[in-house]
């Protein structure tokens, strides 16, 4: 998918996105990047991204297609704060072999790689949709949606939220979500024999019970309840069953 990098700069810019975003803007100091979403007050996912320290500024790399939607929505959040937000030219390179000079390590899991930010964009050849498969790995628009809850979909596994880094908005839900309740609906991989593609409804004796995602060969990710998938299910003229 196509990346954007915009560019946040001024006194306020850390602090800004603390009270904004999942994860610990913090972390910067440390790792270099930080893995991180930005939610409506109800909790439902609007765009996740990587946050890169570049000095005193902090980069902000997510999938094009939210670009607009996220500049205009930081704009609006920032009121009087000392932050300025700016579209660069910056591109993005990935890959998983041997990491080149400067690169920084996918903070969402070792088995994905590296991520490098300068003139060139690119990547290694890596098939990064069996890659995600394999790892349970949401992607925008794939996996992740306006109607996703993080949580539902792994954000605490892949290191893209902290839950002790005080308010941000979205929160309180994504709290709850995560100490008073047990999660009925969720990300998992599976196992296809057949014909179905993303989109297809997963089935089970009848009943719907989620959403074949992302396929790569004989396996895909699933959105599914829990409560139901416990046997064979159907999706398309395929039989699934679960893996995790």
């Amino acid at each position: 998918m196509p990346r954007t990098i915009l560019r946040l700069t001024g006194g306020d810019t850390r602090d800004f996105l603390q009270g904004l975003v999942t994860n610990d803007v913090r972390k910067l100091d440390t790792d270099g990047i930080v893995y991180a979403a930005l939610l409506t007050p109800q909790g439902k996912f609007i765009a996740d991204f990587f946050l890169v320290a570049d000095g005193d500024a902090v980069l902000l790399d997510l999938d094009s297609a939210l670009a607009a939607q996220v500049q205009q929505r930081l704009t609006m959040y920032k009121l009087r704060a000392d932050v300025q937000i700016a579209a660069t030219d910056i591109q993005v390179q990935r890959g998983t072999g041997p990491a080149p000079e400067g690169a920084v390590t996918d903070p969402r899991s070792a088995a994905l790689g590296w991520r490098l930010y300068g003139a060139d964009e690119g990547d290694d050849g890596t098939d990064w949709a069996a890659l995600r498969v394999a790892n349970l790995i949401p992607e925008t628009g794939e996996e992740l949606t306006p109607d996703t809850f993080i949580l539902e979909t792994g954000f605490d596994r892949l290191n893209g939220v902290d839950f002790r880094k005080g308010c941000y908005v979205g929160q309180e839900v994504t709290a709850r979500m995560r100490h008073k309740t047990e999660l009925r609906k969720g990300l998992v991989r599976v196992a296809v024999s057949g014909d179905a593609a993303p989109g297809d409804e997963i089935t089970a004796d009848g009943k719907p019970a989620g959403t074949l995602h992302t396929r790569a060969g004989d396996e895909a990710i699933a959105y599914l309840r829990f409560d139901r998938a416990t046997g064979e299910m159907r999706a398309g003229d395929a039989v699934v069953t679960r893996l995790e």
